[in-house]
């Protein structure tokens, strides 16, 4: 059964009708303009940029009022003129299973959903970067939709902090932020790995999503390990490259097809940098190593790509790259144009690359009963002429 509950929002402050701006996701340096925008002689400008810093991203406040260190005069000019609001929850639900889906509200209305997959005493948080999607993958939800716009640094950054505040993950006490088999022990956080795998093309956003997990992975502040981080893309070949030198994280990428023709059909984008320029890409990403594979995701898709020839067409492309094939049983949706391949079909095709020396699990699907599962988000955003705003 399913459970769905609407929360209650947590509303910016605002001054004369307008939103004020947010401190959430500034580089330190904005931060630091900020600050001084608020008449803190210069002599202070960094310590305060370290105490906000830490109320923000350490303990996880969510008003101006709880930073005891600060002073009356300098809290009540931060909440005149900034907020450090996360964005708004429309709804909630939770599935059979355990994993939970927000749909949020941004300031200006839009909406995207986040997704949070548990296990045990931990768990992943998959994360939007844009409102909608402009690549059109034919298997995916979200594709269905119009690219609205890219999310800011705030509100992809608001969205890990949002997540924190609903399952109690904020702690001032023991190590910060560690998994369960990182040295120096502790307990795990609720939120222990993030994907960038929710709504868009993280690499289309670059900039914004590059500021928001520079932040997460802060060592004064969140400080979320590179490796607990991965971020997804469906091949923007020219992207790649600098996502591995600047931020090192795990790379996943949407490959689901082995034949370019393919390929065109279920990921458009294959058009412009077709299979074997994407596969370069792979073999030069920075970040790859045999501890660190790259993840390629494939979702079968019943006698599309779920061949035993598209098995051993996968073995010959990946051979010699450091890489870790997800199967992913297709998702259904709302008039969607493929079906799932049979339980008999996927571990056939799984069977003949763990016998070429891949690792080749089969993703459980979770979440499917609240929409939850992978390809399956899609918020009702619709994209406004300029005239229209």
């Amino acid at each position: 059964m399913t459970n769905a509950s609407t929360t209650a929002p947590m509303a910016p402050p605002a001054a004369g009708g307008k939103l004020a701006p947010s401190l959430v996701g500034l580089s330190r340096p904005e931060l630091r303009d900020a600050v001084a925008g608020l008449d803190v002689p210069e002599r202070q400008q960094n310590m305060r940029v370290r105490q906000l810093w830490k109320w923000m991203y350490n303990r996880g406040v969510s008003g101006f009022e709880e930073m005891s260190d600060l002073g009356k005069d300098l809290r009540a000019r931060l909440i005149d003129g900034h907020n450090i609001a996360r964005p708004t929850i429309a709804t909630m639900q939770q599935s059979t299973d355990g994993t939970i889906k927000w749909l949020l509200r941004l300031a200006d209305g839009n909406e995207i959903e986040m997704v949070y997959i548990p296990d045990d005493d931990h768990g992943a948080l998959c994360m939007s970067s844009q409102v909608g999607c402009t690549l059109n993958c034919r298997f995916c939800h979200t594709g269905t939709m119009p690219l609205v716009r890219n999310l800011t640094a705030g509100e992809i950054l608001g969205q890990f902090m949002l997540a924190r505040d609903c399952l109690d993950d904020w702690r001032s006490d023991g190590p910060r932020n560690r998994p369960r088999n990182d040295q120096g022990g502790g307990a795990p956080r609720k939120v222990s790995t993030i994907v960038m795998m929710g709504m868009g093309e993280p690499l289309l956003n670059y900039d914004n999503v590059a500021q928001a997990l520079n932040i997460v992975m802060d060592g004064d502040g969140i400080a979320l390990s590179r490796r607990a981080i991965t971020l997804s893309t469906a091949g923007l070949v020219p992207a790649m490259e600098r996502c591995g030198r600047d931020l090192r994280v795990n790379l996943a990428v949407s490959l689901h097809a082995v034949r370019d023709e393919v390929r065109d059909v279920l990921v458009p984008l294959n058009r412009r940098y077709p299979i074997a320029e994407l596969m370069q890409a792979c073999r030069d990403y920075p970040s790859a190593n045999n501890a660190r594979r790259i993840t390629f995701e494939y979702v079968m898709l019943q006698e599309v790509n779920d061949s035993l020839e598209d098995a051993r067409e996968l073995v010959r492309l990946l051979r010699g790259l450091p890489a870790k094939i997800n199967l992913i049983p297709f998702n259904p949706w709302p008039g969607a144009p493929y079906e799932c391949s049979s339980n008999n079909r996927i571990h056939r095709f799984a069977r003949i690359l763990n016998d070429a020396g891949y690792s080749a699990p089969i993703r459980t699907p979770r979440g499917r009963d609240i929409m939850a599962a992978c390809g399956q988000l899609k918020s009702e955003s619709e994209k406004i002429r300029a005239a229209s705003r």
